[in-house]
């Protein structure tokens, strides 16, 4: 019989953007793959991947307790009834009530993926802090299971988890991301007319949404002759959304455009002079990966996640975290030269195909599967 995995996690949306080329790899490697996530815009997809798809009732920023123990519920008896030989976990909720359902069980195999810190661990509320002092104990616990292991996208998050004491330097794995279809994402040429600067991502204050835009109105009135675009839809789940009012207030600023979600990246690169993402903190950024595979100069925030894509001077320029006044500087200096922009983007398409190639990491994870289902002798590790 085939070995089962079982990719849980909250969203279809962000399986299909980021795990799916892990899933077609396991399925070509010989392996039945399940996928548990809420069903909304991509469920007809996934099924005709191959992959048995199995809706959850997912709700991201709730914190009643009663709706989340009858969550686990659910994933306890997902797991009884699919009886998976491993189970990939993605993010906080599906990390911690996943491995709850593997002991309850007996799950061989777990790993877990920590794609970024997000809202609890990024914002200075009292209300995060309390969540992230409960996120920290339920991770060192989860942590512990036999048999498992976790993934982390940077080396920051890495070292961070492991002098905190939440995981071991057993079971801690570095691997960059969910890489980026190198042979999809290529360079072109630049495009004639106004320099284009465009921030990708979901439009929350976390992303560095509101520097940029202060960024894009101190150019504009210093006379830089830029066009500045948000391309990405808000996300009304996650507490740092930015209000639609203040989206509207912008647009009718002039100084920045709202393209909304975009499904032909490609396309937006294509037509971006430079790409910038000033968050305050990433897991592995997809949206650099993927500007930097078609070879566009990136602005981003000296932070974890961002630094892996970006080295300063070398595949584009890094800021301090919000800093407009230091973003507007750098994203001037690209927009005035053209010959820096081309250099930068030609050295991030290099690091993109060298080290960022989806099927080098889908491999890298697959070895790990491998490795946790006695597929393949490693010594020293998950001992």
């Amino acid at each position: 019989m085939k070995p089962k995995v079982l990719f849980l996690q909250t969203e279809d949306s962000t399986f299909w953007s980021h795990r799916l080329p892990l899933a077609r790899a396991a399925r070509d490697s010989g392996y039945e793959v399940v996928v548990a996530v809420r069903v909304d815009a991509h469920g007809e997809r996934i099924r005709k991947e191959g992959f048995k798809l199995i809706s959850l009732p997912w709700r991201r920023n709730s914190l009643n307790p009663f709706y989340e123990i009858s969550t686990i519920a659910r994933v306890v008896g997902l797991y009884r009834a699919e009886r998976p030989d491993l189970v990939h976990q993605v993010s906080a909720k599906p990390i911690l009530y996943g491995t709850l359902a593997a002991l309850f069980c007996g799950v061989p195999a777990v790993v877990n993926a920590l794609t970024g810190l997000g809202f609890v661990f990024i914002s200075r509320s009292v209300k995060a802090r309390l969540l992230r002092l409960a996120l920290c104990a339920g991770f060192k616990a989860a942590f512990l299971k036999a048999g498992s292991v976790v993934i982390f996208q940077n080396q920051d998050d890495l070292d961070m988890f492991r002098a905190l004491g939440l995981v071991s330097a057993q079971r801690a794995l570095l691997i960059r991301g969910s890489g980026v279809d190198t042979a999809h994402f290529v360079p072109s040429p630049e495009r004639e007319g106004r320099v284009l600067v465009v921030l990708p991502g979901r439009l929350l204050w976390d992303k560095g949404v509101g520097e940029f835009v202060e960024a894009a109105q101190r150019l504009t009135s210093a006379g830089v002759d830029a066009r500045f675009a948000l391309v990405g839809d808000r996300d009304g789940a996650n507490p740092a959304a930015v209000p639609p009012q203040k989206l509207a207030l912008w647009k009718e600023s002039g100084a920045v455009e709202w393209w909304g979600l975009r499904e032909d990246m490609r396309e937006v690169y294509a037509q971006a002079h430079i790409v910038c993402l000033p968050s305050y903190r990433e897991g592995l950024p997809k949206a650099l990966m993927e500007a930097a595979a078609c070879g566009r100069p990136l602005v981003a925030t000296d932070v974890p996640g961002c630094r892996e894509i970006v080295h300063h001077d070398q595949t584009g320029l890094l800021v301090p975290v919000r800093d407009a006044g230091a973003l507007a500087e750098a994203l001037n200096r690209l927009i005035e030269d053209r010959a820096l922009r081309l250099r930068l983007g030609e050295r991030a398409r290099r690091l993109a195909a060298e080290e960022l190639a989806q099927e080098k990491v889908a491999e890298q994870t697959l070895t790990v599967y491998r490795r946790l289902l006695g597929e393949c002798p490693v010594p020293g590790v998950l001992q």
